[in-house]
């Protein structure tokens, strides 16, 4: 019967191994991440500001975070950022021998969700930029998927924009899930970091774009390269350079 055939499906694709079970949790929730923020940023880019604005790309991300920690709090923790990870590491509650691990799935992640928004914006991302894919001058499309400083930030100031932004992201995290402080209401956990995430975008996004997860910045970053824009995507030219951290 239909029922016991789905039984068999569901007994054999069952993944039983504790690590791998956590490393597809972090893999797909990092890729629903990546695909509704970096989605949010091409619609704002490849329809000139008609069908989405700053504040839409920004919300996008923010409740990104959200869907993703329902997706894998459950089961990984829902890190989904290797600065999360590393603060968990420090904080010893999360053991090294899985830092590089879940770094490695993170960015992955991020990386095959950028290809995946390359893939639904195709047509609205050649028609943007007349057929070539560049990442400075007025039609450039790389910002859709990675994070680049503006033209007056130097270097040290950069730097100090995404070391404050992301301390402020994981000692907001931190606050939230202490159950020995004011907690949140069980199950809406999600809500208050994507409530956090929303309010540093919103206050410090317009140095760098607010980069917070070295994996979110860096995979995509990794795709630009690879789909054809170029080493450009990593150089620091005419003032704009690699915000990824």
């Amino acid at each position: 019967t239909a029922s016991s055939f789905l039984k068999r499906a569901r007994a054999l694709l069952r993944v039983r191994n504790q690590l791998m079970r956590e490393c597809l949790a972090e893999l797909l929730a990092v890729f629903v991440l990546i695909m509704i923020t970096l989605g949010g940023s091409a619609q704002m880019v490849t329809s000139s500001g008609t069908k989405g604005n700053i504040l839409t790309a920004y919300l996008a991300g923010a409740l990104a975070v959200m869907v993703a920690v329902y997706t894998a709090g459950g089961v990984s923790g829902a890190h989904l950022n290797p600065a999360f990870s590393l603060a968990m590491c420090l904080l010893e509650q999360f053991p090294w021998w899985k830092f590089p691990i879940f770094v490695a799935v993170q960015t992955s992640g991020a990386f095959i969700s950028a290809g995946a928004v390359y893939a639904l914006y195709y047509d609205a991302i050649q028609h943007y930029g007349n057929g070539t894919l560049t990442a400075t001058g007025p039609r450039e499309t790389a910002s859709i998927f990675a994070t680049y400083p503006a033209d007056y930030l130097s270097l040290s100031n950069g730097f100090l924009d995404q070391v404050m932004g992301t301390a402020l992201l994981i000692v907001g995290i931190l606050a939230i899930l202490d159950t020995r402080n004011k907690g949140v209401p069980k199950g809406l956990e999600p809500v208050a970091v994507a409530l956090l995430v929303f309010s540093i975008e919103v206050s410090m996004g317009s140095n760098c774009g607010c980069p917070m997860n070295p994996a979110r910045d860096f995979g995509p970053r990794l795709f630009t390269y690879v789909a054809g824009w170029g080493t450009e995507v990593f150089r620091w030219v005419e003032g704009r350079g690699q915000g990824g951290g």
